[in-house]
């Protein structure tokens, strides 16, 4: 297959978006339009959350609704796309490492008869749009079922890869030779083609669940001499994950960035005083072993999305708190800062009442502008920015997004 380049695709769309750009933000006539702002929107393939709609489309069916997502983007004054192309150990492209995923065709490794990335990309760029590939490093099934993976999989070719855990699969964060090989399947992906950005989630280690325990003691004893604990040492395994990804996407491409997006809260202050004035049930350094706040201080990435998917004065975890705690941590880093909205629970009945109010969201936005550190938001998910139950996003629009602007570089 040929190597898709953004250049020779988009010349002309880059031309038209920065004569927009520059015509709205002199029109619009309010400076702050000016400055380059991350507006994302996270694509989820995943139990086909947002596209496809269900699996077994047809190869045409599944295309018209990929772009019926960008065209929404691009008409929201959205600039990038946050599209989850590896949600389960497996590939919404043709990889030589991992089965195309069953999302697409209902039937894991059946080849759908097009290659959903390429186009994602093609046709992001065509409208203006960076194409942000989203992966899961670890997770390998929504079940504990290895045979219903298929024969070729590698978590059946190396069953001593796998750990069961909450009715879940996930590849064992412990071994080596498993991090070279989930770095591998994803970096394919970024030598192929001109993406924006590898970007990931919050899933390392999986969150906890009551009563079950974590299996990697046979992992722990052949690799964790040297550490005080086990917590440690799986917390130096997804460091290095975390450290060599970022090393070997500049050396493969350069200009591809690097981003995470984790559960927002590093730890509570009661844990540890540099940490956030919350009482979070989870935190990231101790529960999934991801140490949020060291990657950002120490450069590793290009930008974090901390999913702050709570109301302003939500006593627990209050957004008011969240965002200047990541403003602080950003700060002197170099590494941006992109807020994640809970775009999802904006109408839903279930949640309390801030999220009943259509402008909660812009609230979120105009409490931002008082730091600098944040670059933008990102909202989950495209369904909801389609869909925008009560107007939560249109509303978002209308009071911040009067024209395009280009990301942050």
């Amino acid at each position: 297959m040929g190597r898709i380049t953004r250049r020779s695709l988009t010349v002309a769309a880059a031309g038209a978006l920065a004569a927009a750009v520059t015509g709205e933000a002199r029109a619009d006539g309010r400076g702050g339009e000016r400055r380059p702002r991350f507006r994302g929107m996270w694509l989820a393939s995943v139990a086909n959350r947002d596209w496809p709609s269900r699996p077994g489309l047809t190869a045409a069916e599944q295309r018209a609704e990929l772009l019926a997502f960008l065209d929404t983007a691009a008409e929201r004054r959205l600039n990038a796309v946050v599209f989850q192309v590896r949600p389960t150990a497996d590939a919404l492209w043709p990889s030589p490492y991992e089965p195309w995923s069953e999302y697409l065709t209902g039937v894991q490794g059946r080849d759908p008869g097009w290659d959903p990335l390429g186009t994602a990309v093609r046709e992001a760029h065509r409208r203006g749009l960076e194409l942000h590939a989203w992966f899961n490093p670890y997770r390998i099934a929504n079940h504990t079922d290895v045979s219903k993976l298929v024969p070729t999989h590698p978590a059946r070719v190396h069953p001593e890869w796998v750990v069961p855990y909450g009715g879940k699969l996930y590849y064992n964060p412990g071994l080596p030779e498993v991090r070279r090989f989930v770095q591998d399947a994803m970096l394919d992906a970024v030598g192929r083609y001109d993406i924006d950005a590898v970007h990931w989630d919050d899933y390392f280690y999986p969150y906890p669940v009551a009563g079950q325990v974590f299996d990697d003691d046979a992992a722990y004893e052949r690799h964790g001499a040297g550490f005080p604990d086990r917590a440690a040492w799986r917390r130096d395994n997804i460091d290095r994950l975390v450290h060599e990804t970022a090393g070997r996407i500049k050396r493969l491409k350069r200009g591809v960035r690097f981003g995470i997006s984790p559960f927002a809260v590093w730890r509570n202050r009661a844990t540890d005083p540099l940490g956030s004035d919350t009482r979070a049930g989870v935190q990231t350094y101790d529960d999934l072993y991801a140490d949020t706040r060291g990657w950002v201080r120490r450069g590793w990435i290009d930008y974090i999305v901390p999913q702050v998917y709570w109301n302003i004065g939500f006593a627990a975890a209050d957004y008011a708190k969240l965002v200047p705690w990541w403003a602080d941590a950003v700060r002197g880093t170099g590494v941006h800062l992109y807020i994640g909205e809970a775009l999802y629970k904006a109408g839903d009945p279930a949640q309390p009442a801030p999220w009943q109010d259509p402008a909660e969201l812009s609230r979120h936005l105009t409490f931002d502008r008082d730091y600098p550190q944040v670059r933008g938001n990102v909202y989950f998910s495209a369904k909801e920015v389609a869909a925008d139950r009560n107007g939560a996003m249109a509303r978002v629009v209308a009071d911040h997004y009067s024209c395009r602007v280009r990301p942050p570089r």
